[in-house]
């Protein structure tokens, strides 16, 4: 069953971004097709911050009390710290917002239930273990679905358009012609968890530099979730050296975690994730569209990856329903998304490349007061834009609120093909 004459959408990728657009696209009679490569919605040491802009997305749709009804904790603020001073860089309590925190929530969890959610549409699934293999179309043409395999088998399915939302590593993104342009090769980043005890700090998101490394530490509540930086390509050096190196900046930096150090016992408790900022010169081909990580990689500085990616998803539905629902995407329509997200994300990415210049500065010199912070501080103390940080970690430069006659679910009318 689908709705009379609707153009069916294959998402690629069921992270934020193509689950939250899946859900949009669902709740008005959209037939849409998540096509996820892996098993389950599983995702070790991704990120978990559900920023004001989210949650007042899922306000709009009625699913808000029973998200925040999950196990969650709330960060207030982001502060960077270093052995001389302590460096708030956003404080969400002025945030003009019913929810002026970033609720910090496993993305498996928050994943689970954008499925829930789906799950109340027949015109809407999600395909686990469906891996991208190839565009449909003739070559130089519009693109007119996917190849996928799935149980060692190959399928196909067409589609009016298909996303690509498949992160960072995005197969889409590979097999499309799309050109992509390295901004800032980044740094490598070591994620691990470890116990949290009661009499920990908390209320924050902290970012310590200290000892020649960045460290993230982010409280979801009975753990920790800690980033540990490295030089870009360094991780074969560091897993040869083992956990050693890592417990003794630990140790220096955090010392409040040492009681718990013991418990990091095998390099297989880490995990690796390759940090870059990039972004695609063009997000579109006729059919094909890509959003999130899969058009803009972004730094984990500043914890914008998913923001910027749901509301991708937002500026999506609010151009492409409409057309979908009459069976027909044009290629200006398409154009017009990236028209409106491109500028705020090449700003955010090139103020990214400058705080990234700015640890790696901090982490050689730490004793050393750099620009960036001196107007930061600066910032902070004139009345009316001590709200500024806050804000654009919190919304971006300009919001996507979704339009209000998208937030009322559509019962479609139905016709068997």
């Amino acid at each position: 069953m689908t709705r009379a004459g609707a153009g069916e959408v294959v998402i690629a990728g069921g992270g934020p971004a193509g689950m939250v657009l899946a859900l949009l696209l669902a709740r008005q009679g959209v037939p849409v097709t998540v096509l996820e490569a892996a098993r389950d919605f599983n995702r070790a040491f991704r990120g978990d911050t559900l920023h004001p802009a989210t949650l007042e997305l899922m306000a709009q749709l009625g699913l808000v009390d029973a998200l925040l009804a999950l196990p969650h904790t709330r960060a207030g603020a982001a502060r960077f710290i270093t052995p001389t001073r302590i460096q708030t860089l956003a404080n969400f309590a002025h945030l003009r917002s019913p929810y002026p925190y970033l609720a910090v929530m496993s993305q498996t969890r928050f994943l689970e239930f954008l499925h829930a959610e789906l799950q109340r549409y027949p015109w809407a699934s999600v395909e686990f273990g469906a891996r991208v293999q190839a565009l449909l179309g003739v070559p130089g043409g519009p693109v007119t679905g996917v190849r996928y395999q799935q149980d060692g088998q190959l399928h196909e399915r067409q589609a009016t358009l298909t996303v690509g939302a498949d992160g960072r590593f995005s197969q889409v993104r590979a097999v499309s012609g799309l050109t992509l342009q390295v901004l800032s090769p980044g740094q490598d980043v070591l994620w691990f968890s470890l116990p949290r005890r009661a009499s920990d700090p908390h209320g924050s998101i902290d970012l310590h530099v200290s000892h020649g490394h960045c460290l993230v530490t982010t409280d979801h509540g009975e753990r920790w979730q800690v980033g540990f930086s490295l030089p870009k390509g360094g991780y074969a050096a560091a897993k040869q050296a083992g956990l050693d190196p890592i417990k003794a900046t630990l140790t220096r930096t955090l010392p409040w975690l040492t009681d718990r150090l013991h418990l990091l016992t095998e390099w297989s408790q880490l995990r690796l994730l390759s940090v870059e900022v990039s972004r695609l010169r063009r997000w579109y081909r006729p059919g094909l569209l890509m959003i999130g990580d899969a058009a803009h990689v972004i730094s984990p500085i500043g914890g914008l990856g998913i923001n910027m990616a749901i509301q991708d998803a937002v500026a999506v539905a609010n151009r492409l329903i409409v057309p979908l629902q009459r069976g027909t995407v044009r290629t200006r329509d398409l154009a017009a998304v990236q028209r409106r997200r491109a500028w705020q994300i090449a700003v955010l990415q090139a103020q990214q490349v400058v705080e990234e210049h700015e640890v790696v500065s901090v982490m050689g010199e730490p004793q050393a007061v750099h620009v960036p912070m001196l107007l930061l501080r600066l910032i902070h103390r004139i009345p009316g834009l001590y709200r500024i940080p806050a804000y654009v970690t919190a919304y971006g430069l300009k919001p996507e609120r979704l339009r209000s006659s998208l937030t009322r679910v559509q019962e479609p009318v139905l016709s068997s093909s």
